[in-house]
This record gives C-alpha cells, sequence and structure tokens, in this order.
C-alpha cells in the first residue's frame, strides 16, 4: 500500500480523486435511467414486469409480485438458525439505540393566550430498497427498517429484485420479517425506484425511498427526489483511520482492508505519525491479500484509492480528517476520546483498537447508513429524524394579536405586499 508524506498538494490531489467516486460524476448512465423511470411512470406495471424480465430474467406479474407468507416461512428453512439468531440480538440493539433519537411534539403557551409549539408526525409510507442475489445484506435491511418502525412509519414497503425463478434471497425475507416489513415486493433495479416513487397498480407510491443499490439505482433515487424524500445519493464505501505509535499494525490493516473489499471504488487511507506504524500496516495488508477470498477486489481498490498519509502530528491528523470527512473513521491513538472531540466531519466514529467498523456493520446499534463523499460535512447518519415530519404550531388570542398587530402590518408594508397587512389590519377594523 502505497505510503505518501503529507503535503497540501498531495491532500488536494487524494480528495480530488476521492471526489470522481460520486455517483454525481456518473452523467453517462442518466440517460438510460431517465428511460426506465419514464417508461414506469407512464405505463406502470406493464414496463415494471417487463424490466424485470429483461434483467432479472423472472416472469413476475400482478399475482407474484407479492412475496407470500408461505414464501416467508419458506425462507426461514433455508437460513441457519444460528444466523437468525444473531440477526435478532442485532435488532434488539439497532431498536434500543433508535429509541433514544425519539423526538415529540411540543406546545409553549404564554399568559397573553400565545400558544407556539411543533407537531411531530410519522411519515405514512416508508419504501425500503434491497439489493438481490448473493450480494443481499440482511444488515442493511435491519438498518434502513428499524428507524422507519420506531418512528412510526404506518406502512414500510421493501422492493427487491428476485431471481430468474421469481425467489427472494433467503436472508432478505428473513431479516425483513423480523424487523417487521409490511408487505414485500420482487422488484429491483431504477424500475423499482421508479414504481416506488410514482407508483403503479401493483406498488403504492412511498413518501420516502431509502436503501443501497448499484449505480442505477443511485441515480434513479437522485432523480426522483422531489416527487418522494430519499435518504441520500450514496457512493462507495470508505474509511479513514487515525493512529499514533501506540496502535497495533495488524488490527489497523484488518480494518482498512474490511472497506475495501466492497468494491474496486472503496476507499481506505490511514493517516498516521509514525513512519515504523505506516511500514509495519503496508506488511500486514501484503500479507493478509494472500489469504482473504476478496484479494483482487482489494487490490484494485488500494491500487485506485488506498493511501497511507504521514503527518507531523495528530492535530494535522485531524484537520485532514476533517477535510476528507469520511464515511467511517476509526481513531487508535493513546487518547482517542481526546481526539474525537476535535473531530467535526465523519459519518460514525469508532473509538479505540477494539472498536472494529464491522462493529458498527452489524450489532452496535447505531446506524451504518451513512454519508460518502464528504457529505458527512452536511448529512447524518440514518435515523428517526429521516421518517418523521414536524408542523409548526401557532395560536394567538385577540389580545396577543391585537398588542403586535401594527409592527406585522409595517413589515408586511415594507415587502409591498398589502394584502398580507390587510389580512391583519381587518381584524382590527
Amino acid at each position: 500500500m502505497r505510503i505518501v508524506k503529507l503535503t497540501d498538494e498531495t491532500k488536494n490531489n487524494i480528495l480530488e480523486d476521492l471526489l470522481k467516486r460520486s455517483p454525481n460524476s456518473y452523467g453517462k448512465f442518466e440517460a438510460a435511467v431517465n428511460d426506465i423511470l419514464l417508461n414506469v411512470r407512464t405505463n406502470k406495471d406493464e414496463a415494471l414486469f417487463k424490466y424485470t424480465k429483461d434483467f432479472d430474467k423472472a416472469d413476475i406479474n400482478a399475482s407474484n409480485i407479492v412475496v407470500t407468507k408461505e414464501e416467508i416461512e419458506e425462507a426461514y428453512t433455508k437460513v441457519d438458525p444460528a444466523l437468525v439468531d444473531v440477526i435478532r440480538k442485532s435488532l434488539k440493539n439497532i431498536k434500543e439505540y433508535h429509541e433514544k433519537q425519539k423526538q415529540y411534539s411540543w406546545f409553549d403557551s404564554k399568559p397573553d393566550g400565545t400558544i407556539l409549539g411543533q407537531k411531530v408526525t410519522p411519515l405514512a409510507r416508508a419504501g425500503v430498497y434491497v439489493p438481490g442475489g448473493k450480494a443481499a445484506y440482511p444488515s442493511s435491511v435491519l438498518m434502513n427498517v428499524v428507524p422507519a418502525k420506531v418512528a412510526g412509519v404506518e406502512q414500510i414497503i421493501m422492493c427487491t429484485p428476485p431471481d430468474h425463478e421469481g425467489k427472494v434471497y433467503p436472508t432478505t425475507l428473513v431479516a425483513a420479517n423480523e424487523a417487521g416489513v409490511d408487505v414485500v415486493y420482487k422488484a429491483g433495479g431504477a424500475q423499482a425506484i421508479a414504481a416506488m416513487a410514482y407508483g403503479t397498480e401493483s406498488i403504492p407510491k412511498v413518501d420516502k425511498i431509502c436503501g443501497p443499490g448499484n449505480i442505477y439505482v443511485a441515480l434513479a433515487k437522485k432523480a426522483v427526489f422531489g416527487y418522494v424524500s430519499i435518504d441520500s445519493v450514496a457512493g462507495p464505501s470508505e474509511i479513514l483511520v487515525i493512529a499514533d505509535e501506540t496502535a497495533n499494525p495488524r488490527y489497523v490493516a484488518a480494518d482498512l482492508l474490511s472497506q475495501a473489499e466492497h468494491d474496486e471504488m472503496a476507499s481506505a487511507i490511514l493517516i498516521t505519525t509514525s513512519s515504523e506504524l505506516a511500514n509495519k500496516v503496508s506488511a500486514e495488508i501484503d500479507g493478509f491479500l494472500k489469504e482473504l477470498s476478496r484479494s483482487e477486489i482489494i487490490s484494485k481498490s488500494l491500487d485506485n484509492y488506498g493511501y497511507i498519509l504521514l503527518v507531523d502530528d495528530i492535530n494535522e491528523a485531524v484537520s485532514v480528517a476533517n477535510d476528507i470527512a469520511s464515511e467511517h473513521l476509526e481513531i487508535v491513538t493513546k487518547d482517542p476520546f481526546n481526539v474525537m472531540t476535535k473531530i467535526k466531519n465523519a459519518g460514525a466514529i469508532f473509538l479505540g483498537e477494539y472498536s472494529s467498523e464491522p462493529l458498527g456493520d452489524y450489532f452496535a446499534g447505531p446506524n451504518h447508513v451513512l454519508p460518502t463523499n464528504g457529505t458527512a460535512k452536511f448529512f447524518s447518519a440514518l435515523s428517526v429524524d429521516d421518517f418523521i415530519k414536524k408542523s409548526s404550531i401557532i395560536s394567538y388570542s385577540r389580545e396577543a394579536l391585537e398588542a403586535i398587530h401594527n409592527d406585522i402590518e409595517n413589515f408586511a408594508s415594507a415587502e409591498h405586499l398589502t394584502a398580507h397587512a390587510n389580512s391583519i389590519k381587518v381584524r382590527f377594523e
């Protein structure tokens, strides 16, 4: 793995490289995605079923697009009971964490008859997209469904592509059932996003779409934003580790590779004050690459977007980490909690050598749907907040309004909005 002494030039080059991974850079796919969206919006089920036949080689129609209770029961027979047990343990942790995020309506009344407040209301219907095939991730099912469930969303539907026999991957169904999904539809790709955004005869329109997917899914979500809400336009996975001479090089190497194995566009970066650690981590990575099953993908990922950056001190490491704003940030230093207080931009922060990133992916409880490609500067992890909306409450008595009506009329008149001013004025004629 390449070791680079950090300078302003190398930092700018790295930031520029990382931004090339954004789905916003894949304009060449947008025309194909827009064609799919328009076709499904216009022809609804007819287009949806044709795309399913073309892309997934499955004969899906109105009579079999919904996963049945029997199919869910069959899925349980195909999933190792030990994995079902782990899913349930993970689900418990995720629920407990997200329940602490719940917000409630509030009202503030004053003696003059003024009442101000905020009404919190869950979304009516949320749609979760789940990739299909061998790359299905039951952990993502839990992470996308649980915050919606905790928020009180009335109906949660899921779309996931079927195999050529019209079956859905068993672990996806088990995770969906355990998390409390109401209906699962056999539909994938940009066409599934279109169906949830616009509605078809079989799939209802939702208020929000969340969940991971390939570049076509990501661009489809971006295109339908405005018709519905979305979680984010997610880019490839990324990890950044800040480490000093106290870090275990084998642990650091293993953690970097845990994200590099996702795909060739994934990013893995170590920022360290120790050249000795840098060399040892690089050597450990070479050793792991001889053992790991996805070593070819990992190698390409590291060649494209893998760096070991040498800095003069921890403050410089923090500054660069804040500029990169990584999806996952591990701090493996002598005093990780102190370093954490200086971090402003990160999706999820892992502290200490036993807080490896996969702990957050699967089990700890915080959400693993995180901002990528520097968007941690202004976006947060998926949460209960994503599945609620807030309405302002305003109530004034005559006495309360009378005390300030001239002020409002003057303000409106200054903006030349005489009907606004008149709306207040008529009450005191």
